[in-house]
């Protein structure tokens, strides 16, 4: 398989874990806040990060999982961005499959773009490291949020979340191939 169909593998395994948690809670999640979003990923990133450095773990859930919840996490926080103040909370599931598949669309772009320019360097990268970077992500994330949105001269909070949505894209890919 190429990068791009790989990509596309990744993706469906986690729209369609998403897709059915709508199905099951609605969309709950409408009522998080952007630092709720980021505490979310966060949680799952410190778990996967407390994981790698014990060498072991004593809840079944697998660190793949984990990844598939930031990806799904990332895409609620720019659902989030984009939807108004006061939009309804519960989102009819054909309604939140468009905005996702809109979201990954995005991001598919943009991993591709980035991979003309560096050449797929992330394939060279740890599982570790994908963690850190995801890590830092949320750090800015929450700086932007204490400059109250605001930025000089760096990307915003949605560059953030495509970032780590591919970023948690890549770790499943190179999960895949470990595993094959």
């Amino acid at each position: 398989m190429n990068t791009n169909q790989q990509y596309d593998t990744a993706i469906k395994s986690c729209r369609d874990i998403f897709l059915k948690k709508t199905i099951d809670y609605g969309t709950s999640w409408r009522v998080y806040r952007t630092i709720s979003v980021a505490d979310q990923i966060y949680i799952k990133a410190k778990r996967i990060r407390t994981i790698q450095e014990k060498g072991a773990q004593k809840i079944s859930d697998d660190i793949a999982g984990e990844f598939k919840g930031i990806l799904n996490y990332s895409i609620i926080g720019l659902i989030q961005l984009d939807l108004i103040t006061g939009a309804p909370e519960e989102l009819p599931v054909d309604q939140v499959e468009s905005f996702y598949n809109e979201k990954v669309s995005i991001a598919k772009k943009l991993m591709e773009d980035k991979n003309h320019d560096y050449g797929e360097a992330w394939r060279q990268l740890s599982q570790e490291s994908f963690t850190d970077l995801i890590l830092a992500k949320l750090l800015r994330i929450k700086q932007i949020l204490l400059n109250e949105g605001k930025t000089i001269i760096s990307e915003g909070i949605d560059a953030n979340y495509y970032d780590i949505m591919n970023y948690a894209v890549f770790a499943l890919i190179l999960m895949g191939e470990e595993g094959s």
